[in-house]
């Protein structure tokens, strides 16, 4: 597996700051940036991740309007298919660097779960935890879909590890669990499911941990984790534009 630093052949791309890796199973080709990096590749994501959300009626858990700026979004990753189209992605936010920035806390506030997802919470913090946001694949016209859900899950533990966290922490509905969990997620024991964004979904917290990932993944999951981290390491002999903005948040948090 390779990793290149090019841009997406659009306009405005800081070609130093944008990853890419190929995913081996489903072909798509993965961007990886900060969103000023590569403003024209942000904008292509949050469209497509409007479009999905608006097609399930949960726009407003996306919060469009407040991270369109990217100000709260560390890094985001985009599938690109050969023509070019964003077809599934994700943005990542943190290190935090307190309890409270946790955006998923949310929605357990004065619910059943609250103090237990607070204190795994506060247990954690300290080792960097980073947390995934707006995750979306396209629902129609592509190939792979499938292994391209699994790629998508797998880029949990990278937005973890490359931003120097040990943990990485995610909200998604309870039917979606498995997917995640294949990748080495560990739903949070103790803290009951919560109808989140509405009634008709049962929204859970997942864990990871970038120091145990293979152990809790697939086989099949944890090569292809092990494969994209080693390509995804040599970004950081290219560019330190992210170590340096994740010591400036942290002081100085250790690769895992």
């Amino acid at each position: 597996m390779t990793v290149e630093t090019v841009a997406v052949g659009a306009f405005g791309a800081r070609d130093a700051e944008v990853l890419r890796f190929r995913d081996m199973h489903s072909g798509y080709v993965f961007h990886v940036a900060p969103p000023d990096a590569h403003p024209d590749l942000w904008r292509r994501y949050l469209r497509g991740a409007l479009r999905v959300y608006r097609h399930y009626e949960v726009d407003p858990a996306l919060e469009y309007e407040k991270v369109s700026d990217g100000r709260s979004t560390s890094l985001f990753f985009a599938a690109v298919d050969p023509a070019g189209q964003v077809v599934a992605g994700l943005r990542a936010q943190g290190p935090y660097l307190v309890e409270d920035e946790v955006h998923g806390l949310g929605a357990w506030a004065g619910r059943p779960g609250e103090a237990d997802l607070r204190a795994m919470i506060a247990e954690r913090i300290r080792e960097g935890i980073v947390e995934v946001k707006a995750v979306w694949v396209a629902r129609n016209g592509i190939a792979h879909r499938a292994q391209l859900g699994a790629a998508i899950s797998r880029c949990v533990v990278h937005a973890a590890w490359l931003l120097g966290a040990r943990f990485g922490f995610v909200t998604a509905a309870a039917h979606t669990a498995r997917l995640y969990e294949s990748s080495g997620g560990r739903i949070a024991e103790g803290v009951p499911p919560v109808p989140y964004p509405d009634d008709r979904y049962r929204t859970v917290p997942l864990w990871w941990d970038t120091r145990a990932y293979r152990a809790n993944a697939s086989k099949l999951q944890g090569s292809l984790l092990a494969l994209e981290r080693a390509a995804l390491g040599a970004w950081f002999a290219q560019t330190r534009r992210l170590s340096t903005a994740v010591d400036a948040r942290t002081g100085g948090l250790a690769q895992a």
